[in-house]
């Protein structure tokens, strides 16, 4: 599996961010053209930070593998859930949980300062993501992301 992610804060537009790029309301799957490609890339989108959604790592390693899809594209808080930090840890364990299922980090978008110590060459911080118009944030994630 092919993981997008989106990592910010509350109020950062992660959700803002991933509608505009894909046209998902809450969770859908959607065809998505990359740059490099003749045939689109099955993707399952899932709006709304895990952590928020109460989404543990395992669940939604599942929950992606149910809809046969070959990419996923979904956002994270860089803090754990303050409410239950072990089951809806911070966006490293997170990531590092999805590595472990086998998954390929393809391309991370930090929308904001906050990249929660996250470190990875495929990973782009946009600082100015909370203030700048959401089509000029998506347009950007969208580069970075290598889509059309």
């Amino acid at each position: 599996m092919d993981a997008y992610i989106v990592i910010g804060n509350a109020n950062t537009r992660k959700a803002s961010v991933l509608r505009s790029l894909t046209g998902c309301f809450n969770r859908s799957v959607r065809e998505i053209l990359p740059l490099d490609a003749a045939a689109p890339l099955r993707l399952y989108a899932r709006v709304g930070s895990l952590q928020d959604t109460r989404t543990a790592p395992a669940d939604f390693v599942d929950e992606a593998a149910r809809t046969r899809c070959s990419a996923v594209l979904c956002c994270l808080s860089p803090n754990a859930h303050p409410g239950e930090p072990g089951r809806y840890p911070d966006a490293r364990a997170y990531l590092d949980h999805f590595k472990a299922a086998g998954w390929q980090l393809r391309s991370i978008a930090v929308l904001g300062q906050n990249h929660g110590g996250v470190r990875s060459p495929v990973l782009r911080q946009f600082h100015l993501a909370p203030t700048a118009p959401i089509n000029v944030t998506a347009r950007e994630v969208r580069a970075h992301f290598h889509w059309q």
